[in-house]
This record gives structure tokens, C-alpha cells and sequence, in this order.
């Protein structure tokens, strides 16, 4: 092999590295909120630590065996282009949704790409296909974006996405330039608790614990988020990547129970108590209970060769912690292209 695809190896390896560390920053100054720094953004909670050096070593180590990966469900799309206003969910892979509610359909961190990397040729890769092909998608109205990192974030599909689509893209501080400069307009930026009006639903950036960067250059430069988004009965909560934080009991408070929540349960093996960055299994049922939300759908496992559990894991763990705490009804664990009503 020549010395540059080892260099850039080894640059993408730091890169993905870089991804998910959340590093100190000082509190702002003024007025400002403070969850914002000097340059950027930082984590409220004061137990938050990732250290470089405990990232490094989740990266850098081998992976274990897989096991099987999650069968996908044949849909070509039809039953959800004929939709009117029946709301549904559906997975289309790690933390890509399809939702469909009062005649809006909107995609949550949309990801069609082969590998959530910098480069093409290194880095995770895409294990299991999407749950539905880019092609049959009904006309994308919406975009939600939690945060910036390669597995949230895909050039080629927001790009593919504007140009076939038009949508209205729903960003954190600072990802409307991002997009901008790859040729996106149609953006609107918001700060933790803000809300935007889109037809009948009322879209509201909310507060996640994870970091933020694409680069050894702009590490949390750029906010993460959480969304709600509420229509005239319902109201469903994306968590796109976050850790645990007594936090997120704000957001029911707030804005009211969702009918429906998607939790990341994947990316915890690092911490098996308490990662920072993500919810493990447990914690995505202690979530579920802190928001009261009625049905849970989880994310953020089983696509990517990107998180060091095996893929069957966090979904069995899951369902083991509802059932313990008598929640199992309130948790649909759904196979890569499978719709649900709710």
C-alpha cells in the first residue's frame, strides 16, 4: 500500500476520533446561555468528561464479532407516498426517520451514504442498506439535524436532498453556514428552546449532552441538539446523540409529553455504566420515563461499523430493562424500512 491511503487512514482514524469528545470550554461571558463558550458551545452538566485518551482507545481497538445484523423490511416506499395525514414513523437506518404527520413528511439526520467518514474509501462503513431507497421517498418537505458528525451529517444526501426536494432544513447554531456553503439554502437556525413555525407543526431546537466537529479544526464550534416537533394532537421528540442528563426531564416539562420518542440505545461499549456522549440501553428507558412519552422507537444501532457492541445487544438490553421496570409495552423496536402508525 502506498504512503498516502495510509496517511489518510490515519487521518480519518483521528478524525472519526475527534468526532465525539466534548472539550472544556470556558463559560461566556455576559448575557449569553450558558451552554455557550468562547468559540462555541459546551455540555451544562458539571459530571461531564470524555476524556482524548478513553476515546482513543474505543476507536483504535479491534471489534468484536457482530453477529447477525437487522433483517430489512421490503418497502418501496408506495404506502407512504399515497399518505395523507395518518401519522407514521419509519426507519430507514441509525438515525434516519421518516415521519409523516398532518401532511408534512420530514427526515430526521439523513444519511444514505456508504460511510459515515470524511473520505470515501476509509472509515465506518455502512453495514446494512437503507430501509427504503433515496428513489422511492414521498416529496421530503422538512429536515432535522441534530449535530454535525459524519454519521448525523451527510454531504451527498443534503445535497441530493436539496436538489430533488427543496425541503426546509431545521439546524443548531451554526450548521446553516455549513450548509451554505455546500450548496444548501433553505435553512433555519435555531438555539436550544427556540421554535420555528412549518405549516400546522411547531419545530423546537432542545438541549442534548454530546459534542460537535467534522475536523481537528472546528471541534464544538457548532451546536448539538434535540428536537420536537409538535403538530395540532401530536408530538413526537427526536434525541438525535446525547448522553444521559437529568436535563432532558426539562423538555416534557416544557413542552409536554410526546406521543412518540426516538432514543439512541447504540455507542455506549466505552462506558458501560455511563457514557457522556451516548445512552446506553437502561438509560434510554430512564428517558422514556423522564419524558412520559408513550411509545419509544430506538435508534442509533445496527447500521454503521461504528460502535463496538454487538449489533443485537442494545436492542436485547433494551427490552430487558422495559421489561424489568414493566414498560415493555411502550418500547417498538422496528427492523430497518418497517413503518408504524401512532
Amino acid at each position: 500500500m502506498s504512503r498516502w491511503p495510509l496517511s489518510a487512514f490515519a487521518l480519518c482514524a483521528v478524525v472519526t476520533m475527534l468526532m465525539e469528545i466534548g472539550l472544556d470550554a470556558p463559560a461566556p461571558a455576559g448575557d449569553a446561555p450558558p451552554h455557550h463558550a468562547y468559540g462555541g458551545f459546551r455540555n451544562l452538566d458539571p459530571l461531564y468528561s470524555y476524556p482524548l485518551l478513553k476515546r482513543a482507545r474505543h476507536v483504535f481497538r479491534a471489534s468484536p464479532p457482530r453477529g447477525p445484523s437487522p433483517a430489512v423490511l421490503a418497502n418501496d416506499g408506495g404506502e407512504l407516498r399515497a399518505n395523507g395525514y395518518h401519522p407514521t414513523m419509519t426507519w430507514i437506518g441509525h438515525s434516519t426517520f421518516l415521519i409523516q404527520m398532518d401532511g408534512v413528511n420530514i427526515l430526521t439526520d439523513p444519511h444514505w451514504g456508504e460511510r459515515a467518514s470524511p473520505v470515501g474509501f476509509a472509515g465506518p462503513k455502512r453495514l446494512v442498506r437503507p430501509g427504503i431507497d433515496f428513489a422511492d421517498l414521498p416529496p421530503i418537505h422538512a429536515v432535522v439535524i441534530s449535530h454535525d458528525h459524519y454519521d448525523h451529517l451527510d454531504r451527498g444526501t443534503v445535497r441530493r436532498l436539496a436538489r430533488e426536494h427543496r425541503p426546509t432544513f431545521f439546524v443548531p447554531l451554526g450548521i446553516k453556514a455549513w450548509l451554505a456553503d455546500n450548496g444548501v439554502h433553505e435553512a433555519v437556525e435555531l438555539d436550544w428552546w427556540q421554535a420555528s413555525r412549518f405549516r400546522e407543526l411547531t419545530i423546537t431546537c432542545t438541549p442534548a449532552q454530546h459534542s460537535s466537529g467534522r475536523g481537528l479544526h472546528d471541534q464544538n464550534r457548532r451546536l448539538w441538539s434535540s428536537w420536537m416537533i409538535a403538530g395540532e394532537k401530536r408530538r413526537v421528540f427526536f434525541a438525535g446523540d446525547t448522553g444521559y442528563t437529568p436535563a432532558l426531564h426539562e423538555i416534557a416539562r416544557r413542552l409536554g409529553a410526546p406521543d412518540l420518542a426516538a432514543l439512541p440505545i447504540g455507542g455506549y461499549s466505552d462506558y458501560r455504566v455511563h457514557h457522556p456522549n451516548h445512552l446506553n440501553p437502561e438509560e434510554a428507558v430512564r428517558v422514556l420515563d423522564d419524558l412520559d412519552a408513550g411509545l419509544m422507537v430506538p435508534m442509533h444501532w445496527g447500521t454503521f461499523d461504528l460502535n463496538r457492541e454487538p449489533f443485537r445487544e442494545p436492542p436485547a438490553r433494551l427490552l430487558a430493562e422495559a421489561q424489568r421496570r414493566g414498560l415493555e409495552d411502550r418500547i417498538a423496536i422496528l427492523s430497518p424500512g418497517q413503518t408504524i402508525q401512532w
